[in-house]
């Protein structure tokens, strides 16, 4: 395919008035065009970086560089922010990063754009780590070269990534994908290039690698490896924490719904799916009528409905895949769950609300609405929730952390928060008998992946729910019975009582008719008596 498309080659300089020239000069002559662009930012440099660069004159005519000084020192991700939002701005499809002291190669400028702009990656990383020994021949520090091998390892691991390094200052960008990503709110320190591959990894974005040398002169090193290395730590484990919804940072908010994108299944680990399933399976009775109440994409509806089920889905927005592959599909919007728009009232076996109570703007309103819905019928009712007393929960609320996030304990779409105990209180008061109460794990496979490691995990968490339930669990699951609304009561006594006057006034109309036919049966017996002894007092004539 043809490349085409305008470039930034984009340079971070400080204390670079030695080099930044050679850097200008190694830039290959066919990509010094009108329609592609320079850019140098000097943050703010002790030494003559900012003049060095004013006066370079090599340029073709009618080839502008430009060249920005921060007022202030922004740090190396702060400068990038500058030069991302500069290519933005001016209509550029890709940016390539260099550095201003030469250790990465220019020369490689055109090999590193050429996918992004034939439409075959949205991120090229030049690695030093591709070609085996290369990094050591080219100069770069042995403990340099661990440090990259364990961090790199580490992070395609817990990311679920396969990149050669992580750590790597040659990068080129698609601008378009820059513009889907919130790199302004990333750090402004050295592990800005970390916080930036999570989000594109977050995003399934499509990053690739190219091989480049490695080069190591006598340039000053301004990074603190030990804070750098804990650094990329933090930001690593932090943002897949974020999807257990432990921990909130905006950076890590790419933007990606997770109620749009397919929500993936959780029945082949304990979990809220598993559970409810198992137990509605548990009951052996083929056909089982299931009410599941907000069923999403319909992942326990559809498992329950192949094992046998009756399954009614309800959800507020259409649900056409679910709706294909259930008994019946109903649009309701449970907010709006009221005495005049109920729902429909057959006998249902067992009622599923997994994960709803938390979304409900009034959820003792709701329970009451939803037990007058039924009347007498007592149906089972399984829920889940989470676990607002979750430890890691407490333990971030001690140090003054309770954010929200897009997903998990916290999501942002939550408008009330239980706890075992208010959850089960708000059962009782609300009509319904709770008869099992249990804890759910985190989802360690959804985040870990499905793994030994996740597996054991689960196994330690498990136990220590076993020894305290309310601190260790992730997740509330309780099994209810539904009792007979005062409603529903009444009008099942009165119901009753009229059926008990019929039945004794028909026992009476009956007793009544028996004894009258009895009577006159007597009266007829006796006359046929009486003439019989007259006529035997006669004798013959």
């Amino acid at each position: 395919m043809k490349k085409q498309g305008r470039i930034l080659i984009f340079i971070v300089a400080y204390n670079a008035e030695k080099t930044l020239n050679w850097v200008l000069d190694r830039i290959p002559r066919e990509l010094l065009t009108p329609e592609n662009g320079i850019l140098v930012i000097d943050d703010s440099s002790k030494d003559e970086t900012f003049e060095v660069g004013l006066s370079y004159e090599k340029l073709p005519e009618g080839i502008e560089l430009t060249v920005l000084r921060t007022p202030i020192n922004q740090g190396y991700g702060g400068n990038q922010k500058l030069g991302y939002r500069y290519a933005i701005e001016k209509g550029f499809d890709a940016v390539v990063l260099l550095h201003g002291d030469g250790q990465y190669p220019p020369e490689l400028i055109d090999e590193i754009t050429s996918p992004i702009l034939r439409g075959e990656a949205d991120a090229v990383f030049g690695s030093r780590m591709m070609k085996s020994g290369e990094a050591l021949k080219g100069g770069m520090p042995l403990y340099k070269y661990v440090g990259n091998r364990i961090l790199s390892t580490f992070q395609n691991w817990w990311l679920n990534a396969d990149l050669s390094e992580f750590h790597s200052g040659f990068r080129a960008y698609s601008v378009r994908a820059l513009s889907e990503v919130p790199f302004e709110n990333n750090t402004s320190d050295f592990h800005f290039d970390t916080e930036i591959i999570i989000q594109f990894l977050q995003k399934s974005f499509r990053i690739h690698e190219i091989p480049i040398p490695t080069y190591y002169g006598d340039e000053i090193c301004h990074v603190d490896g030990m804070k750098y290395a804990w650094d990329v730590v933090k930001a690593t484990l932090f943002s897949k924490i974020q999807n257990l919804g432990l921990f909130y940072q905006r950076k890590f908010d790419v933007g990606v719904n997770f109620r749009k994108h397919p929500y993936e299944a959780k029945l082949d680990f304990i979990s809220s799916h598993s559970l409810a399933a198992d137990s509605v399976k548990e009951s052996e009775v083929r056909g089982t009528r299931v009410l599941d109440l907000g069923c999403g994409e319909g992942v326990v509806a559809r498992e329950l409905q192949r094992s046998g089920c009756e399954v009614t889905a309800v959800d507020r927005d259409p649900q056409p895949e679910v709706a294909a592959e259930v008994s019946s599909f109903l649009r309701h919007d449970l907010n709006a769950l009221k005495r005049e728009d109920p729902l429909p009232a057959d006998r249902y076996d067992v009622i599923l609300l997994l994960d709803i109570l938390e979304h409900l703007e009034n959820p003792e309103d709701f329970l009451d609405r939803l037990r007058e819905s039924f009347g007498h019928h007592t149906p089972r009712v399984i829920i889940t929730t989470g676990n607002i007393g979750y430890f890691l929960l407490r333990f971030a609320h001690l140090i003054g952390q309770f954010n929200y996030g897009p997903r998990g304990i916290l999501d942002i779409g939550h408008r009330r928060l239980f706890t075992f105990r208010n959850l089960q209180l708000l059962l009782e008061e609300s009509g319904y008998v709770v008869d099992k109460v249990h804890g759910i794990p985190a989802p360690y496979p959804l985040v870990l992946g499905r793994n030994p490691f996740s597996r054991l995990l689960l196994s330690t968490s498990r136990t220590c729910i076993a020894i305290w339930k309310s601190f260790f669990s992730y997740q509330i699951y309780i099994e209810a019975k539904m009792t007979p609304s005062v409603q529903g009561m009444l009008s099942q006594m009165v119901t009753a009582t009229e059926e008990r006057r019929r039945s004794l006034a028909l026992s009476s109309r009956s007793a009544e008719g028996g004894s009258s036919r009895s009577a006159e049966g007597g009266s007829a017996e006796s006359g046929e008596e009486l003439s019989r002894t007259e006529s035997s007092r006669a004798g013959p004539s």
